[in-house]
């Protein structure tokens, strides 16, 4: 039961090759074989690259299995239509394009495969990416918040300078006028006399000035530090909402960058496995000599050509026998006086209808 299932894995006739040997009916099983678990293979890998494109294991599946089934398609006719030649020339020149599409289907089905094994490699690589990208994110989303910020701290920064400046003056003014009163500085005498009085005015006035500066100021900056929050939290949602997408920076294309960032001697050990499981079959055909079943395969050929050539050629000279016929015939009965005279009849019904019908028209239009 396996053994028939891999001869019609191999797309051989079945009715031919149960006639033959069982070597040759192994050799043909063998070669469906390699059919069948290269399809395996394939379905495996397809599943794997859609899972990281859809994240749904059944529609994975799904669509692995049809192209499974389109991979099987393909190198059961590529097998099938390999026939043996009595030139070795003739079969490395019918082989060749058929070579070439085994390479493009070992490439398809080997690179899945290769991001599978080397997943944990792929992932240390595409992690350090997403931090540089995280990094390079987050610094473009700061370059759109910082020069705002920058500003309303400078801001900031100016209005406690007007606070602390006062601050100096209204002290400078209070040690004035308590050095005033002790006698060791201005009029030099102890005592609170008009000068000191004056001295005093003038600090209290600037100590208003100063709570008033502080009042308003601290209100201003309490205004900015409110706008500075409001504007580090939006940085921070900007960055929240992009980081999903850094995150989920996995899926196939990033996979296969990421695998070209790997060392390529081993992806290149595995696509040559995969060429070499996808082209044995071809040059299985290639090197073996003509066995029994390319021999009765080839006698049926010629069987069906030979007769279908014939057929043609029969076809063909009944036309021309009938024509050459035709020609003698018309040519005998051309002289004839019956037919010049039935001839002669006809043309001139036929010129009398002529000239009534023109009469008609030239009459309609007078």
């Amino acid at each position: 039961m396996l053994k028939q299932f891999f001869i019609l894995c191999s797309g051989a006739d079945t009715d031919i090759l149960n006639d033959c040997s069982i070597g040759e009916q192994n050799k043909y099983a063998g070669i469906g074989a390699t059919v069948f678990f290269t399809a395996l293979m394939a379905t495996i890998a397809s599943s794997y690259a859609l899972y990281t494109v859809f994240d749904n294991l059944y529609t994975s599946i799904f669509f692995g299995l049809i192209w499974g089934l389109l991979i099987f398609n393909l190198d059961r006719f590529i097998v099938s239509t390999i026939r043996k030649r009595d030139s070795i020339l003739d079969e490395i020149l019918q082989a060749t394009p058929r070579i070439f599409l085994a390479i493009i289907i070992a490439v398809v089905i080997s690179k899945p495969l290769e991001l599978k094994i080397f997943e944990k490699e792929i992932n240390q690589v595409l992690l350090e990416q997403k931090n540089d990208l995280t990094l390079a994110n987050q610094t473009q989303i700061a370059e759109q918040f910082n020069p705002k910020i920058a500003e309303l701290e400078s801001q900031i920064l100016s209005l406690q300078s007007q606070i602390d400046k006062k601050e100096t003056e209204v002290n400078a003014l209070y040690n004035t006028y308590i050095t005033e009163a002790e006698g060791t500085s201005g009029t030099m005498k102890l005592g609170k006399g008009p000068v000191y009085k004056e001295k005093r005015e003038k600090h209290d006035a600037a100590l208003a000035e100063l709570q008033q500066l502080k009042t308003d100021n601290k209100a201003k900056i309490s205004t900015l530090e409110n706008e500075i929050l409001t504007l580090q939290g939006n940085y921070k949602t900007n960055v929240a909402n992009s980081q999903p997408i850094i995150d989920n920076f996995d899926g196939l294309m990033a996979r296969v960058n990421a695998l070209n960032k790997l060392p390529s001697l081993p992806s290149f050990f595995i696509f040559l496995l995969f060429l070499a499981i996808e082209t044995s079959p071809i040059i299985a055909k290639l090197l073996s000599p003509k066995g029994e079943f390319d021999f009765k395969l080839e006698d049926q050929e010629t069987k069906i050509k030979a007769w279908t050539q014939q057929q043609v050629a029969e076809r063909k000279l009944l036309v021309k026998t009938d024509n050459d016929i035709n020609n003698r015939i018309y040519t005998e009965i051309a002289d004839e006086d019956q037919v010049i005279n039935y001839k002669r009849d006809k043309a001139r019904i036929l010129m009398q209808h002529q000239a009534d019908a023109f009469l008609n028209k030239q009459k309609g239009v007078l």
